[in-house]
């Protein structure tokens, strides 16, 4: 069965996260002696389910031999000796720790959820970040400040800034007149955003404005109010934000109680 093919150890390894109690003392099937658990075929037809594939007896079928085969192999690899190889080691190793530390990761997430007094505290905060205006952004950027000063001179006896942003550095808009779309002031770096906010519509900056990139000169097209995007088309990207925090807070705190030599 082709869908087969996607099964992995890290793909079950991270199924265990989230994985339900399944009946640990069931055996699905038996190879040469050795019990192959319900628990691990419930493993494999949850990551097949979970991928759109529907949980039929021919699905049953097709993961009870993938386990067949595994453990026949797995046998003859270890009457071989492989497991003993010091590079095998190490990689099975590698692979309990993963499995370990995503269950450990999942385990600890489930007792310390991101609260929805953490969720409502980062959603206004980015509310504030992105402000209640946008605007329609074009702009040249170039390396030096006689540069831009040149095409501001250009720009004041009436040449089209589409054609001056032809030269600009920046590849994403250079082939479309320097057009950057319309964006908040907060999607820009510092000096950018704050020649924006000042300029008015139909106006393009007087005056180099130089930020790490280069320098740039800015024509303010349009400006609209801004509505944010509402807190359940953007939670579930909160949500993982904050569990990111949690797990480097986490492993910040282990490593500092750790020896480590």
């Amino acid at each position: 069965m082709s869908s087969l093919k996607k099964i992995s150890a890290v793909l079950i390894a991270s199924a265990l996260i989230s994985a339900p109690a399944f009946a640990a003392d069931k055996v699905f099937v038996t190879v040469n002696g050795k019990a192959i658990s319900q628990t691990t075929a419930d493993l494999f037809i949850k990551e097949q389910t979970a991928q759109g594939a529907q949980d039929t007896p021919e699905l049953r079928e097709a993961i009870k031999d993938e386990l067949i085969r595994r453990e026949l192999i797995a046998s003859e690899a270890r009457k071989t000796g492989l497991d003993k190889k010091p590079e095998i080691k190490a990689q099975l190793e590698s692979a309990q720790q993963i499995v370990l530390m995503r269950a450990y990761f999942g385990n600890y997430l489930q007792k310390n959820p991101a609260t929805d007094a953490e969720i409502n505290e980062i959603y206004n905060s980015f509310k504030t970040r992105l402000g209640d205006v946008e605007y329609h952004v074009r702009h040249i950027l170039v390396a030096t400040e006689d540069e831009a000063k040149a095409i501001i001179a250009k720009l004041d006896k009436g040449e089209k800034f589409e054609t001056l942003a032809k030269d600009s550095q920046d590849p994403g808009s250079s082939e479309n007149g320097g057009d950057l779309g319309w964006m908040a002031p907060s999607a820009f770096v510092q000096p950018f955003a704050e020649a924006l906010v000042k300029q008015d519509k139909g106006t393009y900056t007087k005056e180099p404005v130089q930020s790490q990139y280069g320098y740039h000169v800015i024509l303010v097209e349009d400006s609209r109010a801004l509505t944010p995007p509402p807190l359940e088309d953007i939670k579930g990207q909160i949500v993982q934000s904050l569990e990111q925090q949690k797990v480097d807070k986490l492993l910040k705190d282990l490593k500092s109680k750790a020896r480590i030599k």
